[in-house]
This record gives C-alpha cells, sequence and structure tokens, in this order.
C-alpha cells in the first residue's frame, strides 16, 4: 500500500502553492508546505492560471496508454491523492485547500451524526434516497463549515461545472467569491474556458472539473475501449485549447482527484453474506467499497476482528480508525472535530482489486467495474501536467 505524501508531494500541497501565489493562506490555516512539483513562485510568473481537474485520471493509467500524448509530454511527475483517494474527498480539498484532516470528508457515504443519518455527501441524499440538503432544510456552509479556496485568491476567480451538478447544493457552498460558469459536455467545457480567459481583463483563476472519464470507468471499466477512446478525446480537445489561448499568459494545470483500477465481480464480496459479520455492525458500511468504515456494536471489536481476519483477511487489511488518524493518513495538524466520528470505529482497506460492499432493502446490486478508494499506486498517483499559453 501507498500512502499520501502531505509534505509537499500531495494534491493538497499543489492548492498550497496555488493560494501562495494567487492569494493568501487564512491565518488559521494548517502549515502544508508548497508542491514540490510546482512551487508557488512559479505560479506568480503567469497572468491567468486554470486548473483542470478531470476525474479518475490516475498517472499510472495515463502513462500506459498515452505515453506520447499532450498530456505525458506535459508532465511534470505524480502526485498523491488525499486518503481515501476518492471523488468527495479530494474534489473537497480542491475547493477548500484543506486535507480531509481538516475538512473531514471522508467519502461517499458518511454518518453524520449531526444529522443522525448516512448521508451520500455530494448530493447531500441520505443513502436509502430521499431529499437532498436544501429539500431537507439543510444549510451545507452551516453544517460542514468549510471555507472556500476562493476566498483565499486575491484575483478574480471562476468556478467551470458541469451543468447537472453546477448549481448543486455541495457545489454553491464551496463557490465563495468565485463566478460560476456551467457548461454542457467536453467541447462546452473547453469552449467556455477559452471564451473566458480570452475576456479576461484582470489577473484570472479558474478552476473546471471534467467527470466524463470517471463516469465511464465505472460503468464500462477503465481499461475499456471507451475509456481510452474518452482519453483521446480530452486529449484532442486540449490541444486545441492551448492554441486558442495562444498569448492570453494562462499557466494550465491538469491534474486529478483520483485512479481507478478494474475490478471483477469475483472480487466483491458482500458483507451480508457474512451474517456473523454483518450483526457485529450498528450502521451500515460508510465510505468507500475499497475503503470502508465500520461501526462496531458495543462489545463487538474482539469478535469483529476476528471475523474479519477469518472472511476478510486475504483481500482487506484491518486498521482501528485512530491509528489511520494519528498516522496522518488524512493529513496534518490538528484534526476536525467530527473526522473521528466520520471514520468510524475501524477502516478495512482493499488489497489487489477487492471490493467490500453492503447491500440495503431495495438497493440495486453492485455494478461498478472500476472502483477507487484504496491505497494502490494506481487509485493514488495522479499526474500534475503544466502547459503554458
Amino acid at each position: 500500500m501507498h500512502v499520501p505524501n502531505y509534505q509537499g508531494g500531495s494534491i493538497v500541497n499543489l492548492m498550497q502553492s496555488l493560494i501562495a501565489a494567487r492569494g493568501h493562506r487564512p491565518s488559521d490555516a494548517e502549515p502544508y508546505p508548497e508542491a514540490q512539483l510546482l512551487p508557488a513562485a512559479e505560479i506568480r510568473k503567469a497572468r491567468h492560471v486554470l486548473l483542470l481537474v478531470i476525474d479518475g485520471l490516475g498517472d499510472d493509467w495515463l502513462r500506459r496508454h498515452s505515453p506520447d500524448g499532450p498530456l505525458a509530454r506535459h508532465r511534470l511527475g505524480s502526485l498523491t491523492s488525499v486518503f481515501p483517494p476518492t471523488t468527495a474527498s479530494a474534489i473537497t480539498t480542491y475547493l477548500t485547500g484543506d486535507a480531509p484532516q481538516q475538512h473531514a470528508m471522508t467519502g461517499w457515504y458518511m454518518w453524520l451524526g449531526e444529522l443522525g443519518s448516512v448521508l451520500a455527501v455530494l448530493p447531500g441524499k441520505p443513502r436509502y434516497g430521499g431529499s437532498g440538503y436544501k429539500q431537507a432544510g439543510i444549510d451545507v456552509q452551516q453544517l460542514y463549515r468549510h471555507r472556500s479556496l476562493f476566498a483565499c485568491l486575491d484575483t478574480a476567480s471562476g468556478v467551470i461545472s458541469p451543468r447537472a451538478i453546477a448549481r448543486s447544493d455541495y457545489n454553491l457552498a464551496h463557490l465563495g467569491p468565485a463566478r460560476l460558469y456551467p457548461y454542457k459536455g467536453l467541447s462546452g467545457m473547453f469552449s467556455i474556458i477559452a471564451k473566458t480567459l480570452k475576456r479576461a481583463r484582470d489577473p484570472t483563476t479558474l478552476y473546471a472539473y471534467w467527470p466524463g472519464l470517471d463516469s465511464i470507468g465505472h460503468e464500462q471499466g477503465i481499461e475499456s475501449p471507451r475509456a481510452l477512446a474518452h482519453l483521446d478525446a480530452i486529449e484532442q480537445g486540449l490541444s486545441l485549447l492551448m492554441k486558442r489561448l495562444a498569448g492570453t499568459d494562462t499557466l494550465v494545470l491538469i491534474c486529478a482527484d483520483h485512479g481507478q483500477l478494474d475490478s471483477a465481480p469475483a472480487q466483491l464480496t458482500e458483507v451480508n453474506a457474512i451474517p456473523d459479520l454483518a450483526d457485529c455492525l450498528r450502521i451500515p458500511l460508510c465510505g468507500e467499497p475499497r475503503a470502508a468504515y465500520c461501526y462496531v456494536r458495543l462489545d463487538q471489536g474482539a469478535r469483529f476482528e476476528h471475523l474479519c481476519v477469518d472472511h476478510l483477511g486475504q483481500d482487506f487489511e484491518l486498521f482501528r480508525s485512530t491509528d489511520l488518524i494519528d498516522q496522518g493518513l488524512f493529513g496534518l495538524g490538528q484534526p476536525h472535530p467530527h473526522l473521528q466520528e466520520r471514520v468510524g470505529d475501524y477502516c478495512l482497506i482493499a488489497r489487489d482489486r477487492a471490493v467490500l460492499h453492503q447491500a440495503l432493502i431495495g438497493e440495486k446490486p453492485f455494478q461498478q467495474i472500476g472502483v477507487h478508494g484504496g491505497l494502490s499506486s494506481a487509485e493514488l498517483m495522479v499526474p500534475l501536467c503544466r502547459f503554458d499559453a
């Protein structure tokens, strides 16, 4: 297993470089160093900065499948994501500059004691379904108390987001003073980026997010022909974008939230098929299929540990969640006051290509092919690519 490098080699450090170059670190922020691959001094040289995050773009995968493409040719090196390497945790890092140790977004499904519910935190819906944050009368800013990255920047800023999620409660809660630019489709994203930067009269910092590769990976596999064709489409669009941005003095940074690897149905363990193990849990598994947080009933800890060794020991490594916090897996410095309760009593981290799932009544079977959340190089390592217009 690999671990995040918060001392200068993670996406957290990249955001520290960006904040130091384009704004100011809040006085109460944890002292994460700048990224070694791209210190703030390099970013300061550009008039405009674009950070494009491609969901699911792993560094190992990129170098295998497009070693001579524009992304690989402009690759500065690799960064680690955060733990767990998943969208909810890593995108919150991009939108706040904080590690999960501080923002406490610990996976797709989270137990929120404040609401007494297990939520899919990006759409804000209880796991069994129902209304989102706004319909339930929940203020996302009051709930999570995150500081927006864009409130730390001294330049004009913008968020370029898919139309389907651009005005989600989660997105709006992290928007801060940035201007929102919704788009439709890959070409639409590149078009809005180009128009916005070419029209900008003052130094501007843009954050753009593309989810398409991750979606294809989940549905058809990250090694599927469609995923490889999509990478080609991204690189073609990027090459055209750089031509359109010529002369704008724009630094274009390409990174990702996590990578993926493909799993097979035979590598899926359904917790409910091990009744004794399921009986130890007081709420359903939270987190990710490759980093599952386990909330164990009182006085069942020893039994749970033995059952995990007997039934899951070959495919998963069992950790006490407090140990992962103490060892710095979620970040450095003072932890968020709710971090402990959001990572449960134990965490099961997958080996090889194993996946862990616990189906609720009425839920569809787990069908993802491309998966992430574990600590393999394929999931944790993401590329950092630099283009200069």
